[in-house]
């Protein structure tokens, strides 16, 4: 970490602001960077309509890929976004076609409503896709039924990214914003960071407007700077 401690003492104040603009990240199916640790989920993404269960569950952790693989099923397959509460239409949105539901241990639900909603994806031969951080046997499910018919599911599991994935990643991440930027500073980045995907993407907004904030070019300095702000900032928390 000497590196990041020879910046502590650089300003820290005093830049001008930078725009906000919206870095739309690409999310197509040519986009996404297949490692082992996704090998799986793309495999049975890409096997659709040809599912060996008409529901599957895709868990990882938080800025694993799950987002990017549920768009790219959701282009590939026509799926709706669901949210299975009571008195709501999932379970009719369900009979007309496939359905997409994200998040489904962090947004809740309505036992009784997704439990409709997997019976009549299984009456009319749709597809269920849904997403979650967790197992759902780690879910509070009551209803047996619905403990049931989760336990029938498809599930597929995305693992912790290694070094060489973040780098890439780190590297398409300043792609998507229009920069390129040297691998070593990418692996350089990587060796100080917490090891996760939506950390990556915290780290490349955070360089990316430091860097417009001073007009100045992406160096190792820039990110170590970051770097430093940002878990210094954390141990303090």
């Amino acid at each position: 970490m000497s590196d990041i401690k020879k910046v502590v003492a650089e300003r820290e104040t005093g830049e001008q602001l930078p725009l906000v603009f919206s870095h739309a990240a690409a999310s197509g199916r040519d986009d996404l960077l297949v490692s082992d640790r996704l090998a799986a989920a793309v495999a049975i993404i890409d096997s659709w309509p040809h599912w060996p269960s008409p529901v599957v569950i895709l868990t990882g952790p938080a800025g694993s890929g799950k987002s990017h693989l549920a768009e790219i099923w959701r282009q590939l397959s026509g799926a709706r976004d669901i949210r299975p509460v009571e008195g709501g239409q999932a379970a009719l949105e369900a009979a007309r076609g496939p359905v997409l539901f994200e998040d489904a241990d962090r947004d809740g639900f309505d036992e009784v409503e997704l439990f409709h909603v997997i019976n009549s994806v299984r009456e009319n031969g749709r597809s269920l896709l849904i997403t979650s951080r967790s197992w759902p046997l780690s879910w509070p499910v009551a209803l047996p039924d619905l403990r049931s018919r989760l336990k029938a599911a498809t599930m597929v599991e995305i693992g912790e990214p290694d070094e060489e994935l973040l780098s890439q990643v780190i590297v398409k991440l300043f792609s998507d914003r229009q920069l390129n930027i040297d691998d070593k500073i990418a692996g350089y980045i990587v060796q100080r960071m917490e090891r996760s995907l939506a950390a990556a993407q915290d780290i490349v907004d955070r360089i990316d407007r430091l860097a417009l904030s001073r007009r100045t070019k992406i160096t190792r300095s820039l990110a170590a700077e970051v770097l430093n702000r940002l878990y210094r900032q954390d141990e303090h928390d």
